[in-house]
């Protein structure tokens, strides 16, 4: 395990089942988290509670506020004196059938973009001046299968993770080479909006898998450690954790 001692990890939404779940992969390895959260402090503090290690921070910062992301830079600045990772987690979605389309409305279709997307880029643009480390900084954004494959819960939560992977390729080339740009795209994951779902949708879906079941959180985890420590020579790629359900 390459040790992470002395590096500085931001997850927004690190409060919810994936975000916590990859603050306690990069805390394990040593390194210190700044969570965000919009609305939820108890799972933030929850969440920085079941760290190992300290010198950890639980912040509020809804990403689609620009101002509150430069408080944020501002803050992780004059407590650790620079950022070596930021893991774009935050999202949001809510099921409509696609072919619903008046059900899919123009106040949702707005909200996702304004979280999903540009919350993400905001995150970006706030806190890139602090990833320019010598060694190289690191962004891992939290897309989803959904964004090629064009199948989740409605239209705009599809077209918002293909418009975060497109974001990858192009933050990836204009960055290079201080920072790389990654995306980590999972398929279903055993979370909360997963355990709203009838057991026979999940089964359905674990049957379409080809490893035979839908993902944990710490299966994401796992991925972002593995951007962070492992592919070194790795920028503007899409990291599939997906069991393969793509192939069937």
């Amino acid at each position: 395990m390459r040790d992470l001692r002395g590096q500085v990890a931001v997850v927004t939404g690190g409060g919810g089942g994936i975000g916590s779940a990859i603050c306690r992969r990069l805390a394990a390895a040593g390194a210190q988290l700044v969570i965000t959260y919009n609305s939820d402090q108890g799972k933030a503090r929850a969440a920085v509670n079941s760290l190992a290690g300290g010198n950890h921070l639980v912040i509020r910062c809804p990403v689609d506020d620009s101002a509150a992301q430069a408080a944020l830079a501002e803050a992780i600045g004059e407590k650790y004196g620079g950022l070596d990772i930021l893991v774009n987690n935050a999202g949001i979605s809510r099921a409509v059938a696609h072919r619903d389309l008046d059900g899919l409305d123009d106040e949702l279709i707005d909200s996702i973009f304004r979280v999903n997307w540009r919350g993400a880029f905001a995150s970006i643009r706030a806190l890139a001046p602090l990833l320019r480390a010598e060694d190289g900084g690191l962004i891992v954004n939290i897309s989803s299968i959904a964004g090629r494959t064009g199948v989740g819960s409605n239209v705009a939560y599809c077209a918002s993770k293909a418009a975060m992977d497109s974001m990858t390729k192009s933050l990836a080339r204009a960055l290079a080479p201080e920072i790389r740009v990654l995306s980590v795209s999972p398929g279903w994951v055993n979370g909360e909006y997963a355990r709203r779902m009838p057991r026979a949708l999940i089964a359905e879906q674990e049957a379409k898998t080809p490893l035979g079941r839908i993902a944990e959180a710490e299966d994401v985890a796992e991925a972002v450690y593995a951007a962070v420590a492992h592919l070194r020579f790795s920028t503007g790629d899409i990291i599939p954790v997906d069991g393969g359900r793509p192939l069937l």
